[in-house]
């Protein structure tokens, strides 16, 4: 029997969908629902392309209660700015939760999962950064740098942003972008030590396969959200540092086991300490965050699937009439 499906394209999400408190509140809740039990989501199912220099990732979850559940298929080809075209895209199904049919496709090129994954970053901020930030830093100079940022900012307005990256020139770009945006003092470093070391919250934002947070950096009331560990191999913050921070707190645990910061703790031998709580158990009460203003917390986003049902639940209930109606 034919039914409705709404497309929605890029332009449009950027028309309606902006990070704001609203979102960064739904994805809280879906990290609490994440932990509070019930909820279907399988592994990220993962697929290498080293001959054409490629990755495509695969998430979706489904929470109880919820009347629909997303798939996400996240491809990135990294050679494809040689011949003008963008490195990341992709796209977002909404099913039906009690019949399986599809309700919409997101076009988003990525736009929603950099949404969803910057909200994740200020629900950390949110529970495990000090009360009080003057300062942020980030490390990296890309999209999310400038999103996490931003989200940091809707949680902890701070007044001063630091930035540091490879390349100068973008973490300058990156810096004006960010003091505009935000109306705060935004100013490029060369050295990330020194961005740590004046910063209460801090963001690494990078692809990198070699740490770019060392432990012996880490200092009494700071905060460390690292984001960019979400493959085999990535590793933003020394192993070490994760066994010195007073809380260490996973979005996923099994996950972070797997492709986060806490594989390479893990395969240095330097985490004995079990299981770290996730993200969801620090919402709901049922582990420790931050217990006083110098406790050193770092939390290790790797992207979960139930934030993609949520942000996809949220665009459809709040933007109904967006986008085209076909019937399939």
């Amino acid at each position: 029997m034919p039914h409705d499906i709404r497309i929605v394209t890029e332009a449009e999400l950027r028309e309606i969908v902006t990070l704001d408190l609203a979102l960064v509140d739904v994805v809280e809740r879906a990290f609490a629902a994440l932990s509070g039990g019930g909820v279907v989501m399988p592994p990220v199912l993962s697929m290498d392309l080293p001959a054409v220099n490629g990755e495509v990732d695969v998430k979706t979850a489904w929470m109880p209660g919820a009347d629909g559940f997303a798939i996400k298929v996240s491809p990135g080809f990294f050679d494809n700015p040689k011949i003008g075209l963008p490195s990341l895209n992709g796209l977002m199904i909404l099913l039906s939760a009690s019949t399986g049919l599809v309700q919409a496709i997101f076009l988003d090129n990525g736009y929603l999962t950099d949404l969803r994954t910057a909200a994740a970053g200020a629900v950390a901020a949110r529970h495990l950064a000090p009360h009080t930030v003057q300062t942020a830093g980030v490390i990296g100079a890309g999209v999310q740098a400038r999103l996490q940022i931003e989200a940091a900012h809707l949680v902890r307005p701070f007044s001063r942003v630091l930035v540091h990256a490879r390349d100068g020139d973008r973490a300058r770009a990156c810096a004006a972008d960010l003091s505009r945006r935000l109306d705060v003092v935004a100013e490029a470093v060369d050295d990330p030590a020194a961005l740590v070391a004046e910063s209460q919250l801090v963001v690494t934002t990078t692809p990198s396969r070699t740490p770019v947070l060392r432990a012996d950096w880490l200092h009494p009331g700071l905060h460390v959200t690292a984001m960019g560990s979400d493959q085999d191999g990535k590793s933003e913050v020394e192993p070490a540092a994760l066994a010195r921070a007073d809380a260490y707190v996973c979005d996923r645990a099994s996950q972070c086991a797997e492709r986060g910061e806490l594989r390479a703790a893990l395969a240095a031998g330097l985490w004995n300490s079990g299981t770290p709580p996730e993200l969801g158990d620090v919402i709901l009460g049922r582990a420790s965050g931050r217990r006083s203003p110098d406790d050193i917390t770092i939390c290790d986003l790797t992207g979960t699937g139930v934030q993609d049902t949520a942000i996809a639940i949220h665009v459809r209930d709040r933007f109904p009439e967006a986008g085209t109606m076909i019937m399939a």
